[in-house]
């Protein structure tokens, strides 16, 4: 493992400003809307999901990243403001599948279409950022290229 450098470190603390730009910018426009961040990511995650891979509650936590009884729970909140609905498994009625109502549609598509917006400037400074981290291994320490130059 390479000895990390101050340019290292700036990099990544780069990178972490830039994501945390956008993430702010989405918790404000998310909040303006009337709405938890954790909702819109969860309307996302119903409207974004793979294809072949169905909106079960237990995928839907996978994919959020948090405990199943959480997903229950932030299903119900949704419910009750009418922005998703439960439906039953039609082979397995064990299994409830979730899916946005119209209105969901209607402010999910709003709150899209903002964060695509927003991404048309914020898209190119993240990826610079990215790039900027040297994960590629393209960027070597001063002490790498003396070794290479003084082998020649």
């Amino acid at each position: 493992m390479r000895k990390l450098t101050l340019a290292d470190y700036q990099a990544l603390a780069e990178f972490r400003y830039q994501i945390r730009q956008f993430l702010h910018f989405s918790e404000e426009a998310v909040q303006q809307a009337g709405m938890e961040k954790q909702q819109y990511q969860f309307m996302l995650a119903i409207k974004g999901m793979p294809e072949g891979v169905r909106p079960l509650i237990r995928e839907l936590a996978n994919r959020m990243q948090i405990q199943h009884h959480s997903a229950v729970e932030l299903v119900n909140r949704m419910e009750a403001r009418g922005f998703v609905r439960r439906e039953r498994g039609q082979s397995d009625r064990r299994e409830v599948l979730v899916g946005l109502t119209p209105k969901g549609e209607n402010l999910l598509a709003e709150l899209v279409h903002h964060h695509r917006e927003e991404l048309r400037t914020a898209g190119p400074r993240l990826i610079g950022a990215l790039q900027g981290l040297h994960l590629d291994g393209t960027r070597q320490s001063s002490e790498s290229k003396r070794k290479r130059q003084t082998k020649k």
